[in-house]
């Protein structure tokens, strides 16, 4: 394990019913692909050495003495391997035979794991040829050159990084309280499930809802390998399912009905899973009554640590396929909370700065939606255009087009004289283009919104988004104020994406071209005077660094509380050639650094709506000293 990401597979042989030792080369020759790609555990099928179609095969001795000598070629095959295997197979205990799991390992039988629940309806009667792990009591075995104890006992497995597994075996995972529940309670990361599940229609579906929901419930990783080509056809067809799950989420998924083996590899983050336990109340709850052995896995060299998994350089933009709905979702969510608040306060009227940027531009649609869904006149919505010594045409014809277009009221009233008496009373050069020069104007502002929300019983709405929270990018009692800020929990990639997704609806026909070429605009806080041209000189993008690395820094740092070093790891494998190494390293050091300095900006922060897992309300999503220091992690960033 390397930066908290594990390497694990899910493998479907290719298998010939009741041949072992054909089985078995099979098996090998997947183990040993997947060691060569650097995998630290691998799933196998249901009875895979065997084959899982044997029925009434399975009283025979000759094919379950077989089994144990192709255990017995395993544990060879593994002795200088590291790989930690687990493969189904049937056991004799005492007078019982059971469908067990084996966990080997260099060599090693580090346990053997019974079937609990077996099927006993339609095409499938397990427990004509199979116990219960119910039905076991502590058995002594010495099977494979091995003394075991077979239990019923739970068991989890703790490789020598310290990752957790436990295994489960097909049917388990449809029981009403499945195996897997205890096991991650009692500790487990990741749940491995060696299976054997048919194909019958709509039933692949309602598998991936299964394991999808068993994965999420036990905040889990989930490997599931399922029988495929080369079992018998005699009633029922084997699909050979391979998946891997994290957390309610489908990492890869095989090819099914492949007439080839199959094998499919990828990180599972473990450090992530346990930042969600140790986060979830409910889970922590749930474990208290857990139980499971213990039981240690060799310690190994491994191989070179090579990043299989995708990362997703925009984490707070949803895919294509949900682009629409997840937009819908926040728009409502917004509209929801200033609605109530209105309604609350018996408000009919809203005041907002609009400065024809991102931020104002989300938060006056938003309020356009809220007072036609309370169906008060949108006249009651006072739009503000405030030009000062930055403001260019662009943004000013875009906030005017935009207010003109949505029928609001609108009011303009420039700051020039007002920061310029400022300025002398003062004693400050209005040359000294410094943060006085560029603060004074974001609280003229400030004042006048608030000053004109008096004059008309109106509420002022805020327009500043997560991602200038996060860096502290507003005016402390500037436009870092207001009576409620309905774009506090929105990053600013997602704001873009928010107003494309308004500018294509039909109802917003007259504002599209408006509204997409303010997302064009360079993002800037036009504090400082335009360039020759009239362009926006102030670019915040140039000083703070971009918003899309800031934004995948916010999401690893306060969703899963990840460190530097692993947020540049991640970063570095997200943006590939797009940023450098040092251009990375450079804006995760600012991150951190006025993450920590900036924080006393969000311990006053106004009502807000949450529309994502990702907060900083300083009432319940994130509580940190605003004197605490950063010196751990400046440090971390300096070593990268």
């Amino acid at each position: 394990m390397k930066h908290g990401l594990i390497t694990v597979a899910a493998a479907v042989p290719a298998v010939k019913v009741a041949d072992v030792e054909y089985n078995v080369l099979e098996i090998e020759k997947l183990i040993a692909n997947a060691e060569g790609q650097g995998a630290e555990l691998i799933c196998f099928p249901e009875l895979a050495i065997t084959g899982y179609s044997c029925q009434d095969l399975f009283k025979e001795q000759l094919l379950l003495s077989k089994a144990e000598e192709g255990l017995m070629m395993l544990l060879d095959f593994t002795r200088k391997l590291n790989i930690i295997c687990v493969v189904g197979m049937p056991i004799q205990a005492g007078g019982l035979l059971l469908n067990c799991a084996a966990v080997i390992q260099c060599g090693n039988l580090l346990g053997l794991v019974p079937k609990t629940y077996l099927p006993n309806y339609n095409e499938f009667y397990e427990k004509r040829w199979f116990a219960s792990a119910q039905d076991l009591n502590p058995t002594d075995l010495y099977i494979a050159g091995t003394r075991i104890t077979l239990s019923a006992e739970a068991k989890v497995f703790q490789t020598a990084g310290g990752v957790k597994f436990g295994v489960e075996i097909c049917e388990d995972v449809w029981a009403p309280v499945p195996p897997s529940n205890n096991l991650t309670m009692a500790g487990a990361d990741i749940i491995l499930n060696c299976s054997a599940s048919d194909e019958v229609l709509g039933k692949h579906q309602y598998l991936c809802a299964l394991l999808t929901q068993q994965s999420a419930r036990t905040i889990s990783g989930y490997v599931y390998a399922s029988c495929g080509f080369g079992e018998s056809t005699q009633d029922v067809v084997y699909g050979g399912n391979a998946m891997i799950f994290e957390n309610g989420h489908l990492l890869t998924e095989g090819e099914r009905y492949s007439f080839q083996p199959q094998l499919q590899i990828t990180q599972i983050d473990v450090e992530r899973l346990r930042t969600e336990r140790h986060t979830n109340s409910t889970f922590i709850s749930a474990q208290r009554d857990a139980k499971a052995l213990l039981i240690d896995c060799k310690a190994v060299e491994l191989s070179e640590f090579k990043m299989l998994r995708p990362v997703n350089p925009h984490p707070f933009i949803p895919s294509k396929e949900e682009m629409a709905s997840t937009c819908e979702e926040i728009l409502n969510i917004q509209t929801a909370g200033l609605a109530k608040r209105l309604v609350h306060t018996n408000c009919q009227h809203v005041v907002v700065g609009i400065s024809g940027g991102l931020d104002s531009t989300l938060a006056l649609l938003v309020c356009v939606r809220t007072f036609d869904k309370l169906g008060l006149d949108r006249k009651g919505i006072v739009g503000v255009t405030m030009p000062g010594f930055g403001t260019t045409d662009r943004t000013h014809d875009n906030a005017t087009s935009l207010m003109q277009t949505l029928g609001i009221s609108q009011m303009e009233v420039s700051i020039a004289k007002a920061v310029t008496q400022h300025f002398e009373d003062i004693g400050h050069d209005i040359k000294k283009h410094d943060t006085t020069y560029e603060n004074s104007q974001a609280r003229e502002r400030t004042q006048i919104l608030m000053d004109l929300a008096n004059q008309l019983n109106a509420m002022v709405v805020g327009t500043g988004d997560l991602s200038e929270l996060a860096l502290g990018w507003a005016t402390y009692n500037g436009d870092h104020m207001s009576m409620y800020g309905v774009n506090g929990s929105v990053p600013k990639t997602l704001i873009q994406y928010l107003i494309r997704y308004i500018a294509e609806l039909p109802q917003y026909k007259a504002q599209k071209d408006t509204l997409l070429d303010i997302v064009d605009t360079p993002i800037s806080p036009e504090l400082t005077p335009a360039d020759e041209e009239g362009n926006i000189k102030q670019k915040t993008e140039d000083l703070v660094g971009p918003y899309e690395l800031h934004d995948f820094f916010l999401y690893y740092f306060l969703r899963y509380g990840f460190r530097p070093s692993k947020i540049f790891f991640l970063a570095r494998h997200a943006f590939g050639n797009q940023y450098d190494r040092e251009t990375i390293k450079k804006w995760l050091t600012t991150f951190c650094r006025r993450f920590f300095n900036q924080q006393f900006k969000r311990s006053c922060l106004p009502d807000g709506p949450k529309v994502g897992s990702v907060s900083l309300s300083p009432r319940g999503d994130w509580r940190m000293p605003s004197d605490a220091s950063s010196a751990l992690w400046l440090k971390e960033c300096e070593s990268l």
